[in-house]
């Protein structure tokens, strides 16, 4: 496609807004859009909260009757279904809008492809792939829960320099930054559930809540394959819903035993070489409409997702500060016993927070 500088600076804008319900859309995905009538933009608007309307009618509602003939830029596939929403491809049609610009295409079964097919079939140019790695970021865990039936997986660790969660005696607070961890809220914000494993609640006691102003808390999940949590726990009694999972029994059909400790459910998962089975585990999550997933835990856990390859994305915070060498390790896996088969990251971003240095790193493929 030969894209206009114009349509590049409409697209930016379409994701600025997009970005606008990177809190509050989930399940759904984060949507811009941006109407253009001879390069000047005439209507913007987002998906603001899942069940309300999409980005496009709102862009529209905001163009009024300069949505006609108008160029609409979208950062994904207008929709082409009914769900809670009528489909954005008649709000199009009806607004009577000549050309669409999406960023990507839908993953979602009941779109991919249906709402460009239907566009061109009532005569409207279609485009597609303008910023498409950009718009693809926005959705990751909404991408990953469509196509691979499981969330995005983000893990979250803080570190000294040598690589040292806790010292020998299991004392870690606090060895990052106030500013540090005031920017885990914004990654915990964003996610639709926070997991840990019950090591990690009966060492540090989180809470793993969201403390920034939000529509709503994500769900905290605990691995508890021993059923070792106690009511009184502090993530058991903040806000929000909690989910534990915990070991099903094989000689029994039905999963027995109780089904909640004091707010909290409890779902049974197989167990595998001595771990709940984190594939069903995500598969579980995935099917509760979980787009992303912050994992908080400890090395036990961190290594297993490394090891297994479901660690989609690292936000690793560094403390410029020694703990030595009889400090707990920031991950725990099998020895290696060749340098070229140790696990390797690609640097997707950098940068000071506080006196830390945080890193996202992904997995190379």
């Amino acid at each position: 496609m030969n894209f206009t500088p114009f349509d590049e600076v409409a697209m930016r804008r379409a994701l600025e807004l997009a970005q606008r319900g990177l809190y509050t859309t989930q399940p759904n995905p984060r949507v811009g859009a941006v109407l253009a009538l001879e390069n000047e933009i005439v209507g913007e608007g987002w998906h603001e909260r899942a069940g309300e309307p999409h980005a496009e009618p709102n862009a529209i509602r905001a163009a009024g009757a300069r949505a006609r003939g108008s160029t609409a830029y979208v950062t994904l596939e207008p929709c082409s279904h009914h769900g809670r929403t009528p489909p954005c491809v008649d709000a199009l049609l009806a607004a009577g809008v000549k050309r669409v610009v999406y960023a990507v295409g839908d993953p979602n079964p009941l779109v991919d492809g249906r709402g460009a097919q239907r566009l061109r079939e009532a005569g409207v140019k279609v485009e597609s792939g303008l910023l498409e790695s950009e718009a693809s970021d926005l959705n990751a865990g909404f991408f990953m829960r469509m196509r691979a039936g499981r969330p995005f997986v983000r893990l979250k660790s803080g570190a000294s320099l040598d690589g040292r969660t806790a010292l020998a005696n299991g004392a870690s607070q606090w060895i990052t930054s106030e500013e540090a961890r005031a920017d885990v809220q914004h990654w915990r914000a964003q996610s639709s559930a926070v997991l840990t494993s019950a090591a990690t609640v009966l060492a540090d006691d989180p809470r793993l809540d969201v403390r920034i102003d939000v529509p709503h808390q994500p769900l905290r999940v605990v691995l508890d394959r021993r059923r070792q949590v106690r009511d009184k726990a502090r993530i058991l009694r903040s806000p929000g819903e909690v989910l534990i999972f915990a070991a099903a029994d094989p000689k029994r059909r039905a999963n027995p035993g109780a089904t909640k400790l004091g707010r909290a459910s409890i779902e049974r998962v197989r167990v595998l070489r001595g771990h709940l089975d984190i594939h069903k585990v995500l598969a579980r999550l995935a099917e509760l409409k979980i787009n992303e997933v912050m994992v908080e835990a400890g090395p036990r856990l961190s290594g297993a997702l490394l090891a297994a390859g479901l660690v989609d994305e690292w936000v690793l915070y560094i403390a410029p500060k020694l703990l030595g060498a009889d400090g707990k390790p920031l991950t725990s896996f099998a020895k290696l016993r060749k340098l070229a088969a140790a696990p390797r990251f690609d640097i997707v971003d950098s940068r000071a927070v506080g006196p830390d240095l945080r890193l996202r790193l992904r997995p190379r493929k």
